[in-house]
């Protein structure tokens, strides 16, 4: 992620990648106050990065016994926008390198935005995933047809 993202007045992609991953304790304050449920804890995500407007991008840890390079990118907005927005990190270095980040990918309501890819992040994407190079429409349905109830999941939280 030492790639820089530029938003571009609006016009680029909307990602701003952490040095590590928020901590046990922020990721759990983070979860409560998103989901208003004191309850929950925030284990089940690895969050390593947000758009302008504090939303956040997380690994979701749903597949027992797997990496954490094959568990999912999920998107969890400032206004309640969620997505799971790539099944994996090899499909999410190719969103990137497509222009999308994952507000992007996660939201369809701004018909105006176009994606510029980007070469650095296409040459990221080539060197740790280049057997699985995908276009970002591809990579958005097969995360939403794999992972269909995940904005239920999560509103089920919320209290």
């Amino acid at each position: 992620m030492a790639v820089s993202f530029d938003y571009d007045g609006g016009e680029g992609v909307d990602f701003e990648p952490f040095d590590t991953f928020l901590s046990a304790e922020e990721t759990t304050d983070w979860f409560q106050a998103w989901t208003g449920n004191d309850d929950l804890n925030g284990d089940d995500f690895r969050v390593f990065g947000q758009d302008g407007t504090g939303g956040y991008a997380a690994i979701w840890l749903t597949r027992p016994h797997h990496d954490l390079v094959d568990q999912p990118i999920v998107f969890l907005g400032s206004e309640g926008e969620t997505g799971v927005v790539a099944r994996d990190l090899p499909d999410f270095l190719w969103l990137l390198a497509e222009g999308f980040g994952p507000r992007e990918a996660a939201i369809s309501y701004e018909p105006d935005w176009v994606a510029r890819p980007n070469e650095q992040l296409t040459a990221v994407a080539e060197k740790f995933a280049p057997d699985q190079r995908r276009t970002a429409g591809d990579v958005i349905e097969s995360a939403a047809r794999e992972f269909p109830g995940f904005d239920d999941t999560i509103m089920e939280l919320c209290r």
